[in-house]
């Protein structure tokens, strides 16, 4: 597919920790629904060509992650940048706590669809999700990043979802995609629309 040609490697077939020592990745990202892909091997060998290895073990239930939060951790001595596609709970490593993301669709696609139906955007565009994850990227504090969280708390989900509302709204009415006239305040339009379940 031409969407995957700039990461396509001119390279002979190799095994799994071969390919890392030769090709030098910075990220492995983990889609494959089998436990335990990154083995301690992978991680350490990721952690000496990296300061920083990125590894998002992404795989759902937690059951089927290619490694656990812990493992990342302690086998890259604390140096990892961590993502899970399940929940994990916060592991401590030599005296320091890291509270691992979680890489998951919750965090865009409820923004991107509120924004879309508040404004009656005529397109979901391309566009609109590189907004949603600029959006998102810029929620990210320095003390989540200090705890080695590359995601806001998910328990912030509806302030996420308001300001990635907000991005999608001012997008569609800046490239005539919506449908309704535009209001005073978008914040109000969206604020005004979102249910809010306490009694």
């Amino acid at each position: 597919m031409d969407h995957n040609e700039p990461y396509l490697h001119e390279h002979e077939q190799l095994p799994f920790v071969p390919a890392i020592d030769d090709i030098k990745p910075h990220v492995l990202i983990g889609a494959t629904g089998s436990p335990g892909t990154f083995t301690q091997e992978v991680v350490e060998h990721m952690s000496r060509i990296n300061n920083r290895p990125t590894i998002f073990a992404l795989s759902n239930p937690t059951s089927r992650a290619e490694c656990t939060a812990e493992q990342a951790y302690v086998w890259s001595e604390g140096r990892v940048i961590f993502a899970s596609g399940s929940p994990f709970g916060t592991v401590e490593y030599n005296g320091h706590f890291f509270k691992p993301g979680q890489g998951n669709n919750a965090y865009i696609f409820p923004g991107i669809g509120l924004g879309a139906v508040v404004c009656h955007a005529k397109l979901i565009t391309d566009e609109m999700f590189l907004i949603a994850a600029r959006t998102l990227a810029g929620l990210v504090s320095e003390s989540d990043m200090k705890a080695g969280a590359v995601y806001p708390p998910l328990t912030d989900s509806r302030n996420i979802s308001r300001r990635i509302a907000k991005a999608i709204v001012e997008h569609a009415y800046e490239n005539k995609l919506a449908q309704l006239p535009r209001p005073d305040s978008i914040e109000e339009l969206i604020n005004n629309y979102m249910y809010d379940p306490s009694y």
